[in-house]
């Protein structure tokens, strides 16, 4: 476990996951263990959205790529590769046609091996700064690998008035769950206020978009994302690519209000 504080604000990261954020002894992150979720964020890469009805299989530039739901980032371990006084990084790095094991397989999951054509390192960096966090993700890839990005917070809600502010819509907890697993779409939208007991503002660089989880009242997942993948059926997911140029940042700030 990996911790950093300044100031009132603190935060812990086990393994590359967030697994705490506080201002003055307010915890924002959702608690694994609780119902709702078993983890407290995560990444969805090179893919957002399922692939099952495609049969697993993602078409690419280099023929079909072996991908289950969100990618399999999720699936590679992080290892700690700086810390100092206010920044965390991990790292991930991935060989173009390395097999990767699908944690989902057998009970979830008819995929046992996930493959995907393209190397690419992924950092994931943590700078706990004076009044907020910034999460700042790097991907140094293939040029013109197509990829999609999405990050997985889940959040703390500690009462049954909590709402989240995007731009002029104000969406209810309610509206959320009656999405189901499909998740809620914000689009075009770069910053939401959750509102709760305490509120926490959320901005994102590089997504564009965000979409909104969850399946209980406890918690809820506020997702920046480049691509809403319901937008389309699975085996046409390959149209919400975009392409790398080689190394490029996309960012996610938590301000505690």
């Amino acid at each position: 476990m990996s911790r950093l504080q300044k100031r009132d604000l603190s935060l812990s990261v086990e393994a590359g996951e967030l697994v705490s954020f506080q201002q003055a002894g307010h915890e924002f992150i959702h608690q694994k263990g609780n119902p709702g979720w078993r983890n407290s964020d995560t990444e969805m890469f090179p893919i957002i959205g399922p692939t099952n009805e495609a049969g697993f299989q993602v078409q690419v530039p280099r023929g079909s790529a072996l991908l289950d739901q969100h990618g399999h980032l999720r699936e590679m371990d992080y290892e700690l590769s700086q810390q100092v006084e206010d920044t965390l990084v991990y790292r991930k790095a991935y060989q173009a046609g390395t097999p990767i094991k699908n944690s989902k397989y057998p009970e979830k999951s008819k995929r046992q091996w996930l493959v995907w054509p393209y190397s690419f390192v992924f950092e994931k960096r943590f700078r706990l700064a004076e009044d907020h966090l910034e999460i700042t993700f790097v991907i140094d890839a293939e040029k013109d690998m197509p990829f999609m990005l999405g990050y997985h917070p889940a959040f703390l809600l500690t009462t049954d008035k909590s709402q989240v502010l995007a731009g002029d819509r104000s969406i209810s907890l309610e509206e959320v769950l009656a999405a189901g697993s499909r998740a809620l779409e914000v689009p075009e939208i770069s910053e939401i206020v959750l509102r709760d007991t305490r509120d926490l503002k959320i901005t994102s660089k590089g997504f564009g978009h965000f979409m909104l989880w969850t399946e209980v009242e406890n918690m809820i997942c506020v997702e920046p994302i480049s691509f809403y993948p319901y937008a389309v059926n699975q085996a046409s997911l390959h149209e919400g690519f975009q392409y790398s140029q080689g190394v490029q940042e996309f960012q996610v700030c938590l301000f505690p209000v």
